[in-house]
């Protein structure tokens, strides 16, 4: 069966969590006899098509992106028309308004399915004006997944009547053998953790909803230091708030390979994720850390990230916009072995039965044959 993914954005251009999510479905539903294509737009697509072990990697190029929406010029619509006739199922990834106008372009009656990400939360003029051409995509679809239990019930879009009892519920996931397996504990030195050092560990692009002002507010009264990797739009607000509240106990690991972050992440003492907007709406790297037994501390936004970390048993779950539960977190994992140890292993139990590939590949296998046969 031919599947054709659309998206806005992909690899190699800068890596984010739904690229990774893309990657991951594409790679887990392979061994179920799934062909891959990727549609998506670049601000450098050249060459124009890649083949990468997921998938094939077709792009147009991206005029402008306001508001992070890509917007592709004629030439897209007649490529992606192309690759829709070809295709058995078309999979689209929400919200992308510009890829709603893509599926006005795409065969009659083609089977389709959309993996709903996250609700409109920052840009709500754009919501407003986005809203009849949302709502005309969703009543297309044949089946819309969402990636966790809490999101289905509480996202207003999703708990609608007019669509509810098309709405499937889908965990993301990762193929733990398309992870670097050997980690670049090189990394370690060149932060200043010394060997066995206990610190806490924050992976992602710096976004203005994955909280890390709380982080930085809450580091001053954590007895470890906190590393932030990454990079983002809000790296040169963060620095500037470190230096004002003093928090010297905070290391900016910046952009780090895959080897590194693995690396990190087995040697922290806990994952910290403190999103606390609903623009989180899973934390793919809250897999990662579970798919590495580490416990994790997040906080509960109504969103995935409660489903992955399991409150009490896999990591904390806090109260949003409180540094003060942040700190109170992760000084109560830092002075209890025996409850890191258990969280660890528990968490790495979770992965296997939720978030693993096979989990992933026979769920969205399963949904592209039942899409696809009508």
């Amino acid at each position: 069966m031919k599947v054709l993914h659309v998206y806005r954005t992909y690899f190699p251009d800068p890596p984010g969590g739904l690229q990774e999510a893309i990657r991951q479905i594409c790679l887990s539903v392979q061994p179920f006899g799934i062909e891959n294509t990727i549609f998506t737009l670049s601000p450098t697509p050249d060459p124009a098509e890649l083949i990468r072990p997921e998938a094939r990697v077709v792009r147009q190029r991206s005029w402008a992106a306001p508001a992070s929406c890509d917007l592709g010029g004629v030439a897209a619509f007649g490529r992606f028309r192309r690759l829709a006739a070809e295709a058995d199922v078309i999979h689209y990834l929400f919200p992308w308004p510009f890829g709603d106008l893509l599926h006005r372009a795409a065969p009659p009656g083609k089977p389709a399915v959309l993996t709903y990400i996250s609700d409109i939360v920052r840009q709500q003029w754009i919501g407003k004006l986005y809203s009849p051409l949302m709502w005309k995509t969703l009543h297309d679809m044949r089946a819309i997944v969402a990636n966790a239990p809490a999101y289905a019930q509480t996202s207003p879009v999703l708990s609608n009547p007019a669509i509810r009892d098309r709405v499937r519920v889908v965990p993301l996931g990762i193929d733990e053998r398309s992870c670097a397996q050997c980690g670049d504990e090189a990394i370690l030195g060149r932060l200043q953790l010394a060997e066995g050092e206990s610190f806490f560990l924050f992976v992602g692009v710096l976004r203005y909803y994955k909280g890390l002002h709380n982080l930085v507010q809450a580091a001053g009264s954590v007895g470890a230091k906190i590393v932030i990797a990454g990079s983002g739009p809000e790296g040169r607000s963060l620095h500037s708030l470190v230096a004002s509240v003093g928090a010297r106990n905070v290391i900016f690991a910046g952009q780090v390979s895959d080897e590194e972050k693995t690396a990190l992440i087995r040697c922290c003492r806990a994952l910290v994720l403190p999103s606390h907007l609903r623009s989180e709406a899973f934390g793919m790297v809250l897999v990662e850390a579970a798919m590495l037994g580490k416990p994790m501390i997040s906080c509960e936004i109504g969103t995935g990230t409660s489903f992955v970390n399991a409150d009490g048993e896999t990591g904390c779950v806090v109260e949003p916009d409180k540094p003060a539960a942040l700190a109170d977190a992760m000084n109560h994992l830092l002075a209890d072995d025996v409850l890191t140890t258990r969280l660890g292993v528990a968490a790495r139990a979770r992965y296997e039965r939720l978030f693993s590939g096979e989990a992933l590949g026979r769920e969205y296998a399963a949904l592209f044959r039942e899409v696809g046969n009508g």
